[in-house]
């Protein structure tokens, strides 16, 4: 029996799938010539992190993240990148006996195993990791070297300038025109680097920033900001003309703000970096907005909904029209989680049509809208016309306005599902927000399936929390009459010495029963409001944060700098 044939009744023994869905999968990998692992990732049966504790139980192998591991560096220099990539396979270290500690994501590719222990004639243990946190591995480690590269370069063409310059008795500014004979070849290597470099490390922005002596390179991971780089203000010139070439904007014009951008294919996925600059006063600082144009593959399992708020958002999510609501500050994923349901409902029988300020992600079968402002297609103006695009489900970016508001009410109440953002602190606001706007409460009360506040909080490292108990002003906080176990930050090399390694969101879910609607006609005070929002089962932010703090996931830390002021 083959090995498609072999993990596909591995898997229906794990009741993971039906013998039907397996024969089917077989037939369709027999046609198109891949393995079972590939398609059924390439299909979303599973997920790179569902499918490692079965796929470890079915080879006997033990599992890990990649980021777990303390990689021998002096081992890993002694393969090609082009290797470990293609056998998915990095050298981590050797043990007290000799054994060589392999990371996999092929357990079965025999002859980059062999190899391998022949080199350095020695038997192996091998550790199971996802193929694509290898690749990522990888990619850090050549970005890094790169970047160091470009930047020695730099400085080697600043001081060949300076001697030039000693050498000739005098300094003579370089004209813009000619600046490639100095350091633009160095200067694209550099800008390359510092934008391939960011995908690995996971970087949401990169923010490039002129100094007196100084630019300074910052990537925003994890929501914070952490340095990455630094070379000298002469060489920032050149690295201005390199970003403006690449996302077409004026090289010539230096005091006003323009905005760009630059699509790149990294990795075998195709990125959109927003780049946005703005005069400051030893030059323009560059902000670029990373997003990863491939498939989107968030579930709301990835989002961190528990299995309380999934029972209340699927009640949503089965109403036949009304407006859903997504609130919550810049940047805490609000079109991360529209776009995850926009993917559940997703089906051949339903039209979909979004206006969107940009477009974030590409999703098949869905018809996607940008607002250009320079052509005055607004929200409004491209909802009206969305309107008559005989749609089932609207997605609309933002409700920035009362004439958006208005419409995208009237679109709800008239049989239509319509998904869109606002800016409020919580799920009740949301509601006064749009009666603000001019919404009659009426037509509120009619439209409104429900809000979702949402936040987002840093995950604990889980190679070095530190587990504890917790002290009177801990217990004070998360309202506890007793101790408890809870785990702090600390820091090590995984997580960049932070003591935090990724997000998950914290949510707020209202629904509005008959209840709440008619509480909603006969009350306008938000306290009041957010009362019986919970008597009615909503979860307040702060509780679903205080849970992934006793649940070890989060900090006590992060709950006090989001909510307690």
């Amino acid at each position: 029996m083959n090995v498609n044939r072999e993990l596909l009744n591995y898997y229906i023994h794990k009741k993971l799938l039906s013998k039907k869905e397996a024969d089917d999968i077989y037939s369709d990998c027999e046609e198109l010539g891949v393995s079972v692992r590939e398609y059924l990732l390439a299909k979303e049966y599973v997920t790179e992190s569902s499918e490692l504790p079965v796929l470890a139980d079915y080879y006997s192998l033990p599992s890990i993240e990649m980021d777990m591991l303390d990689v021998d560096k002096n081992l890993f220099n002694q393969f090609s990148f082009e290797f470990m990539k293609k056998h998915q396979v990095v050298p981590v270290s050797f043990d007290r006996n000799g054994k060589l500690l392999l990371a996999v994501g092929k357990p079965l590719n025999a002859s980059a195993m062999s190899s391998i222990a022949s080199q350095f004639n020695c038997k192996c243990d091998y550790v199971l990791v996802p193929p694509s946190q290898i690749e990522r591995y990888i990619d850090s480690v050549s970005a890094v070297l790169s970047t160091s590269l470009a930047l020695s370069d730099l400085k080697s063409e600043k001081e060949q300038v300076q001697n030039q310059e000693l050498q000739s008795g005098k300094k003579d500014d370089v004209p813009v025109s000619k600046e490639d004979e100095v350091i633009n070849n160095p200067a694209v290597r550099l800008v390359d680097s510092i934008i391939k470099e960011a995908i690995p490390y996971r970087a949401s922005d990169i923010h490039i920033e002129p100094f007196e002596k100084n630019v300074k390179v910052r990537y925003r991971i994890d929501g914070d900001l952490q340095d990455r780089a630094e070379f000298p203000i002469e060489a920032y010139s050149a690295i201005c003309a390199r970003l403006k070439i690449m996302s077409g904007l004026n090289i010539a014009e230096r005091r006003r703000p323009q905005d760009g951008r630059i699509n790149l294919v990294i990795g075998g996925k195709e990125f959109d970096f927003r780049v946005s600059t703005l005069p400051t006063v030893f030059g323009e600082k560059f902000v670029i907005r990373i997003l990863d144009k491939t498939t989107f593959h968030f579930t709301r399992a990835d989002l961190g909904f528990t299995p309380e708020e999934n029972a209340i958002v699927d009640k949503m999510l089965k109403r036949p029209h009304g407006i859903i609501l997504l609130t919550g500050p810049t940047g805490c994923g609000k079109s991360t989680t529209l776009y995850s349901f926009l993917k559940e409902i997703n089906s051949p029988d339903v039209n979909i049509v979004t206006v969107e300020d940009p477009v974030e992600y590409t999703m098949q079968g869905v018809n996607q809208t940008q607002v250009n402002a320079k052509a005055d297609m607004t929200f409004a103006v491209a909802l009206r016309s969305i309107l008559r695009q005989d749609p089932d489900v609207i997605m609309v970016g933002e409700i920035r306005d009362e004439e958006t508001a208005e419409i995208a009410v009237r679109s709800a109440i008239t049989g239509h599902i319509v998904f869109s953002t606002l800016h409020t602190n919580d799920a009740p606001g949301a509601i006064l927000r749009l009666v603000d706007m001019g919404v009659e409460d009426y037509l509120v009360a009619d439209a409104l399936v429900g809000v979702i506040a949402q936040r987002l909080v840093k995950k604990l490292c889980p190679a070095c929390k530190k587990r504890g108990r917790t002290n009177a002003r801990e217990m004070q906080i998360l309202g506890l009459t007793e101790p408890a176990t809870i785990y702090r930050p600390d820091g090590c090399q995984f997580c960049n010495h932070t003591g935090y390694k990724g997000r998950t969101a914290v949510h707020e879910v209202m629904y509005l029963n008959e209840t709440m609607k008619n509480i909603l006609l006969n009350e306008k005070n938000l306290e009041v409001l957010r009362r019986h929002a919970v008597e009615n089962g909503m979860i307040p932010l702060f509780d679903s944060c205080k849970n992934l703090v006793l649940k070890g996931e989060t900090s006590i830390q992060e709950l006090m700098t989001l909510f307690i002021e």
